[in-house]
C-alpha cells in the first residue's frame, strides 16, 4: 500500500548552511567566459528553507554567516524569501560566508565552491543551547554542518533537544566530499546522524556512502526504515526513487521538464516533500510533490529564486501525469 501517511508538524527548523550563489549571464555561459553574474541566495539549508517558505510554511534557519557584506546580503536575502533568521548569527575574525559560482548549463555544468573557513562551521552548542525547540515541529539537519566538529557537536545537540522536545527530525545527507577529511569519517558521523532521525534523504552515492558500498545503499535505506515507523528516501536522479518506510515500499519516477541545469533538485525534492507530509498527503503523494518541485527548480535559473510558490507547484501537478 503506498497511502500510508506520516503526518508531520510545522513550523520547521532547518539547520545547516547559507551563502550566496553567483550565476554566470546569461543562462548556458560559461563561468571563465562570463563577463556577468547576478546573486542569490544558496547553501543546501538555506535553499530547503526557501523551499518551505516560499510553499507557504513557517520556517526559520539555524546558522552562521560572516559579519562582512556578503553574510549580510544572506540576512537580506533570508528576510525577502520570509524566512525567519533570528537564530542566524554572525561570526568576525576572517571566516567567510560560503560562496559559490555557477553555470546555468544542462550539460557540463561547472560549480566552484569556496568553503575556506566557512561560517556556519561556527555554529555552536551555544547558538543550540539558545533555541526554543517547543515552538516548532519539525527539525531538518544537513549532511555538511556534521562535517567540521564544532558544527558537529551543535547538530548532534540539535538533534537530542529536537527529541526531548517530541519534533520530527529530518536529515537531508547532503554529502559534499571536499568539507570531509575522509570518506570513513564521513561515514561514521553520518550514520550516526541518521540513526538519530526520523526521516533520511538522500540520493544512491550518499546511501552508498553511508553502507560502505554503492551496492548496499538500498540495503540500508532499507535498514534505517525497517521499524516500520522511520523513513527513508532513495534517490537515483533520472531513475527516480524509491521510498521505505511505515510497512510500504514503492518506487516514483520523475517528471519530465525542460531542465535549464542540474543543480538544485535535491534541496527543491526535500522542501516539497515535507511541506506535502506537513499537509497530510500520503507518503506517495509527498514524494511526487517533491519530485514536482525539483522538476520546476531544474527549469529555472538559480535554485532558491527557482523555488515554486504553492499555485505553481498546484498547477503543475493539475498539468502532469503522475510519473511511474
Amino acid at each position: 500500500m503506498t497511502d500510508q501517511r506520516m503526518r508531520i508538524t510545522g513550523s520547521f527548523l532547518v539547520l545547516g548552511r547559507a551563502g550566496m550563489d553567483l550565476y554566470a549571464t546569461p543562462a548556458g555561459e560559461r563561468i571563465e567566459d562570463a563577463r556577468g553574474y547576478v546573486a542569490h541566495l544558496g547553501g543546501s539549508a538555506a535553499n530547503i528553507a526557501a523551499t518551505l517558505s516560499r510553499l507557504g510554511a513557517q520556517t526559520a534557519l539555524l546558522s552562521r554567516v560572516s559579519d562582512d557584506a556578503v553574510g549580510r546580503f544572506v540576512l537580506a536575502e533570508l528576510d525577502r524569501y520570509g524566512i525567519d533568521r533570528r537564530r542566524v548569527g554572525q561570526s568576525a575574525g576572517g571566516v567567510r560566508t560560503s560562496l559559490a559560482v555557477v553555470e546555468t548549463r544542462l550539460e557540463d555544468c561547472q560549480s566552484v565552491i569556496y568553503r575556506n573557513q566557512a561560517a556556519d562551521f561556527c555554529l555552536s552548542e551555544g547558538d543550540v543551547a539558545g533555541v526554543d525547540f517547543s515552538t516548532f515541529g519539525t527539525l531538518v539537519v544537513t549532511g555538511t554542518a556534521f562535517a567540521d566538529p564544532v558544527s558537529r557537536k551543535a547538530s548532534f545537540l540539535a538533534l537530542q533537544r529536537a527529541r526531548e522536545a517530541n519534533l520530527t527530525t529530518v536529515m537531508d545527507v547532503d554529502y559534499r566530499p571536499y568539507s570531509w577529511g575522509s570518506n570513513q569519517e564521513a561515514q561514521s558521523v553520518c550514520l550516526e546522524a541518521a540513526g538519530a532521525c526520523d526521516i533520511v534523504v538522500g540520493n544512491d552515492v550518499e546511501f552508498g556512502l553511508l553502507a560502505g558500498a554503492s551496492e548496499m545503499g538500498l540495503g540500508l535505506a532499507r535498514n534505517l526504515a525497517s521499524d516500520g515507523r522511520r523513513v527513508a528516501v532513495y534517490k537515483m536522479g533520472e531513475k527516480g526513487a524509491v521510498t521505505v518506510g511505515l510497512g510500504t515500499e514503492f518506487s516514483t519516477g520523475i517528471y519530465r521538464t525542460n531542465a535549464l541545469k542540474p543543480t538544485g533538485a535535491g534541496d527543491a525534492f526535500l522542501g516539497g516533500f515535507l511541506f506535502g507530509l506537513s499537509k497530510d498527503t500520503s507518503l506517495r503523494d509527498a514524494v511526487l510533490r517533491g519530485s514536482a518541485a525539483a522538476a520546476i527548480v531544474v527549469s529555472r535559473v538559480g535554485c532558491a529564486p527557482a523555488s515554486p510558490s504553492l499555485a505553481e507547484l498546484e498547477a503543475f501537478l493539475a498539468q502532469q501525469n503522475a510519473p511511474n
